[in-house]
């Protein structure tokens, strides 16, 4: 985690703050850098967190 953190730029505690919960709505360069660091896209990261949405009942 630590590694991870250094690397995107962001502290070991953003990050396990992002991780348990307790940072529901990090900022959208937080999550880019974490994103990059990762070798993913936020194309592919928004894939990967999409939640599927039911339609609505007529």
């Amino acid at each position: 985690m630590a590694e991870v953190a250094a690397r995107a730029g962001v502290s070991a505690e953003t990050l396990r703050k992002i991780e348990t919960g307790r940072a529901p709505t990090p900022a959208f360069f937080t999550v880019a850098a974490l994103a990059g660091t990762l070798g993913l896209s936020l194309d592919e990261l928004l894939v990967a967190t999409a939640v599927t949405a039911e339609p609505a009942a007529a």
